[in-house]
């Protein structure tokens, strides 16, 4: 009896702390968001869903919140448009904007006239191996046979992947330019290079898409990317799938690797 008593009390104990470890922001249309403020600005609230923690940073106006119920019980109510008469700091305050480290990978965050503007900043540079293989249609086989190089269907990839994020929108969407040389063929004793140039868009969960040329000995081609990229501890682990068609077949490709964020 003992022991259950105790283990129902460790269990209410750990609700209470997790039900306490997050704010509650009320918007002025009566809209309730389970968040963590990270920052609040003269004109804007920046804050994280904490149902997921390492999400983007969404903005809102200032003016269009009502209260703040941070996680140690304190509140703050915020007037129209005016700076609050108190102002209680939320519990694991953040630096100011211009003191802020970004973490790896993330865009810094700079004043911007709406919340609803993309964010723009200096470009984020992240690059990486890639490995993979490539997968040809008997078309594409048939015709570098005619150009005097004998290939089998299966190619093997090894290469490097030079991305760079130019903008991210408030609701975790990232513009982003891509640059992928790879050499294929070399399980087969060739040396077969490739270059793709993409133009994409990433999602706010990762997913992302992307196209643009494509050049082979072969010829030249466009490319259609997808995939999604994981992060781990400030490392990308991007996994693509890219299709080449063309007017003798299509190429098929699966890339994985990993790229992290340099100056």
């Amino acid at each position: 009896m003992c022991t259950r008593l105790l283990f129902a009390l460790l269990a209410c104990l750990m609700l209470t702390s997790a039900a306490h470890a997050q704010d509650l922001l009320t918007k002025r249309n009566g809209d309730e968001l389970t968040v963590k403020v990270v920052e609040i600005t003269p004109t804007e609230v920046k804050y994280r869903r904490t149902d997921n923690p390492d999400g983007p940073l969404i903005s809102v106006w200032r003016t269009d919140v009502f209260m703040i119920r941070y996680a140690n019980g304190t509140k703050e109510v915020f007037g129209n448009g005016a700076a609050p008469a108190s102002s209680p700091a939320p519990s694991s305050p953040a630096p100011s904007s211009a003191a802020r480290v970004p973490l790896p990978g993330e865009v810094p965050v700079v004043g911007n006239a709406s919340p609803n503007d993309a964010i723009l900043s200096e470009p984020i540079h992240l690059d990486g191996p890639r490995i993979g293989f490539t997968v040809l249609s008997q078309g594409v086989v048939d015709k570098a046979r005619g150009e005097g190089t004998e290939l089998r269907p299966f190619l093997t990839q090894f290469g490097w992947q030079f991305e760079s994020r130019l903008f991210r929108l408030p609701n975790g969407v990232s513009g982003l330019v891509e640059f992928v040389p790879l050499v294929g063929g070399l399980e087969q004793g060739k040396f077969i290079p490739s270059i793709s140039g993409l133009v994409g868009i990433r999602g706010a969960k990762g997913f992302e898409f992307g196209l643009g040329p494509n050049l082979t000995p072969l010829g030249a081609n466009i490319v259609l990317a997808m995939g999604t990229s994981i992060q781990s501890n400030g490392i990308n682990f991007p996994i693509n799938l890219a299709v080449v068609p063309g007017n003798d077949g299509v190429r098929f490709s699966l890339l994985v690797g990993f790229n992290a964020r340099h100056r």
